[in-house]
């Protein structure tokens, strides 16, 4: 993907360039609101606003990395709708079905190659690790989500949390530090190389 020469056409008013754009990060939007929002509607709805923000504001864009760029887009946009719930979002990861009950293994978590036993096990993680990252602060747990889920390099996190680079730097430090201090509490769902690696940091 030619991604200078789509965004050029973009802004050219090329829709179909900017939907080819749209389609190759749409899902990385949607997990970044989902991780941050901790609620698969609210992160629909966080995405959908991102790419019409995005849409609306791509002659702004002056070159570098459009997909922090479009990160930064639907990242305001979770503060956005948490402003609007006025609360930390508790709203547990899985979904419900259409009779209101919960879905044992979200289709987006769902591994065709896991036995049941494993998939349970991947399940139990997610649940452990979304419950960590909604008690961190709404500003740590975007920096977290943006550098270590989304693997983002610190400037792009910069750019895309619109602060600066000490900044993120110190942020993730203290959030990847609660991280680890909650997810102590759920050991014995870890991988063993997090254990050896707690380990060795004690």
């Amino acid at each position: 993907m030619d991604e200078i020469a789509l965004v050029q056409s973009a802004q050219n008013g090329d829709l179909d360039s900017f939907n080819t754009l749209i389609l190759h990060y749409q899902d990385r939007v949607f997990n970044t609101a989902l991780r941050i929002l901790g609620d698969e509607d609210l992160a629909q709805d966080a995405a959908q606003e991102a790419f019409i923000s995005a849409f609306r504001s791509i002659n702004t864009f002056r070159g570098g990395s459009f997909k922090a760029w479009l990160l930064r887009t639907v990242t305001n946009a979770c503060y956005d709708e948490l402003r609007r719930q006025k609360r930390k979002p508790t709203t547990p990861l899985e979904p419900e079905t259409n009779d209101g009950d919960e879905m044992d293994s979200p289709r987006w978590l769902a591994d065709p190659n896991m036995t049941p036993a494993e998939q349970s096990e991947a399940d139990e993680l997610e649940h452990a690790i979304q419950h960590c990252l909604d008690t961190l602060p709404t500003d740590f747990r975007a920096v977290v989500v943006l550098a270590d889920i989304q693997g983002m390099d610190y400037s792009e996190v910069a750019i895309a949390a619109h602060v600066p680079l000490g900044t993120i730097k110190s942020r993730l430090a203290r959030a990847r530090l609660r991280l680890r201090e909650c997810l102590r509490g759920f050991e014995e769902l870890l991988p063993s190389s997090f254990r050896l690696e707690e380990e060795r940091t004690l």
